[in-house]
Parts: C-alpha cells; sequence; structure tokens
C-alpha cells in the first residue's frame, strides 16, 4: 500500500501520484504555508469519518484550510458562521408554510452537506451545540417531529478563537468528546511569514483556476474501507488501552492526582481508528507505535478535565498526556 500525501513530484522527474488522496492532499496544501501537520489531521478526520476542533488566533488560516478542502471535493459545503443570537433553525433549517398547497415543506440548513465549516463554533448558545450533538454523534437530526439523515461523508469542522471571551459560550465535555481531534494552531516562523506574503502576492496577481478533477465521494468511501483494513498489532492496541487507561487511574501514578475527569472508551476508539488512518496516509497497512504518540495528544486532550488545582499551576490537559506517555510505554 502507498497512498503517502506527500507522493507529488520532486525535482528528479518523478511522476506526480495522481491517485485521489494523494491529489487531495496537495490540493489543500497548495494554498497553506507551514501546516502539514493540519492537513494531514483534517484527511484523517476524513478518511476515519470524525470530526476536527482547530483552535488558534485570527489570522491563521483555520477557516482558509477547510475551504481549501472543500474546494477539492465533489461533495456539497456548507458554512455557519456563529454568533451570539444564532438559533437551531439556522443551522438544521425549518418547516415553511407554502399557500398554494396548504402544505408544510421543510428547508433544510447548512447542516445537510457533506462538509460542514462551523466558524467560531464558541460563540454559538448552548441550543446550537446541542444541536450539533445530535448531528455529529448520530449523523442525523431531528427537527418538527422527524429524523433526517445527514450525508454519507458527512464531517464538520470548527474553529473556534482562544483569545477572546467576551460573548462566547465555551463548549461542553460532551460537545468536546464529540470531536474526533482538537488541533492547536500556533504563529508561524519568519521562513513561514515570508512565504506567506509571498503566496498572497502571487494569488493577487494570478487568477485561481477551480480544481479541475476534485475527489469523488466514491474516491473517500473506497479509502476508508481501506484504512479499516489496516491492522493494528495487539501490542499496539494493548499500548492505546493503557495509555487511555492511565487517566484513570488517580492513585497508580502521581500524574493521577491532576485529574478530574478521565478520557472514556470513546478515546481509545478514536485514537486506533485516527492510528489507522495515518498509517494510512503514510503508506503502510499496519500503525505504529509512532502513531499513537504523534496522534495521542489531539485524540485525548480535548477529552480530559484537571482539577483546579493542577489548572492553578499552570499545568495544561496536552502536558498531562505528553507526560503519561513518557510513563506508558510499548511493549
Amino acid at each position: 500500500m502507498d497512498h503517502r500525501v506527500d507522493g507529488s513530484a520532486d525535482n528528479s522527474g518523478e511522476a506526480i501520484d495522481d491517485r485521489p488522496i494523494p491529489r487531495l492532499a496537495r490540493e489543500i496544501s497548495a494554498g497553506l504555508v507551514g501546516l502539514e501537520t493540519l492537513v494531514e489531521r483534517l484527511l484523517i478526520a476524513l478518511l476515519a469519518g470524525g470530526h476536527v476542533l482547530i483552535e488558534g488566533a485570527p489570522g491563521l488560516a483555520k477557516t482558509r484550510a477547510v475551504k481549501r478542502l472543500a474546494g477539492a471535493l465533489s461533495e456539497p459545503f456548507g458554512r455557519v458562521q456563529c454568533t451570539p443570537d444564532l438559533m437551531p433553525a439556522d443551522l438544521i433549517g425549518m418547516q415553511v408554510f407554502r399557500r398554494g398547497s396548504e402544505t408544510f415543506d421543510f428547508i433544510a440548513g447548512p447542516i445537510f452537506n457533506a462538509l460542514v465549516l462551523v466558524d467560531e463554533i464558541n460563540r454559538a448558545p448552548p441550543k446550537v451545540q446541542s444541536a450539533l450533538l445530535e448531528a455529529m454523534a448520530e449523523g442525523q437530526v431531528t427537527t418538527g417531529g422527524e429524523t433526517r439523515r445527514l450525508p454519507e461523508l458527512f464531517m464538520v469542522a470548527a474553529t473556534q478563537n482562544p483569545i477572546e471571551h467576551e460573548g462566547t459560550f465555551p463548549l461542553p465535555e460532551a460537545q468536546l468528546d464529540r470531536f474526533m481531534m482538537r488541533v492547536d494552531l500556533t504563529f508561524p516562523g519568519k521562513a513561514s511569514e515570508l512565504a506567506i506574503l509571498d503566496m498572497v502576492e502571487s494569488e493577487l496577481l494570478t487568477q485561481q483556476l477551480p480544481v479541475t478533477h476534485p475527489v469523488m465521494r466514491e474516491d473517500v468511501l473506497k479509502a476508508r474501507e481501506d484504512v479499516a483494513r489496516v491492522h493494528l498489532s495487539p501490542a499496539l492496541k494493548d499500548h492505546i488501552v493503557r495509555l487511555v487507561i492511565a487517566t484513570r487511574e488517580r492513585e497508580a501514578h502521581k500524574l493521577g492526582k491532576n485529574i478530574a475527569h478521565p478520557v472514556s472508551p470513546r478515546g481509545s476508539l478514536a485514537l486506533a481508528a485516527a492510528v489507522r488512518a495515518r498509517a494510512y496516509l503514510r503508506g503502510r497497512d499496519h500503525g505504529l507505535p509512532e502513531d499513537v504518540v504523534d496522534l495521542a495528544p489531539d485524540i485525548l486532550a480535548h477529552r480530559l478535565a484537571l482539577t483546579w488545582q493542577a489548572e492553578a499551576e499552570g499545568l495544561t490537559t496536552r502536558d498531562v498526556i505528553a507526560r503519561l506517555l513518557d510513563h506508558v510505554r510499548p511493549y
């Protein structure tokens, strides 16, 4: 199996890998600088059927990355710009009365697209966040007493700005747990920022053409089947489970006293699925311990809750996961 996301041509003249998933990775990366990890995480979520929460300061290309993914897929794309006065009907849709036929017709909201960008999700009020909960967990919504299925490739990519707190509604733990992973973006370095300037200048001077060969639904579904066949050895599964269970062993190690709420089995399932998808993207038919180490912070950290003493000491959930990875080693 060879589906590496970096399978593009190099200076030696090697042919470009034109298979759907490598092509999708190139289309997303072409308009981004220094966001290789985010691109991989978006692809992992797409192939594993999960959702992604992207957190970072304004201007770090969170929305741009998701829009580039949408532009490279043949599936319909919806966007919700969250505000404190947003209503569930703005997300799900509503029943509209038709005078001529004297009937009610359902007008679908943006949630019925295959890829949904929920921008600044922490500005959405609790009712809207609750409406998202059923959609993300079960792939369906219920309105007007009727349950409606969402598209087969349904995926939510949400963004949030961590530096603003006025007019925001922090996501509850139940909502956070529905995200397969949470990706934290940091500011770029000097070289990356210069590259961003050059890229934007080039885009202003040249007409941006649409993607000529978008990746089709069938291609993604086929890739998902291949991902499901990626082998996880008993030792690797044991490593995943021991890592998750370590968050519940408050008396077994010194980190336990910092954890108020541990990771549920959903964390084990999400980490295993993400390991399979990462292995597939890197051209392997089996997962490795390095996949667990790389993905664990993004998969598990947002599923933890720390004690107030740990937070007062400046400890973060990512710190805890990093230390647990040192404590729980693969056999």
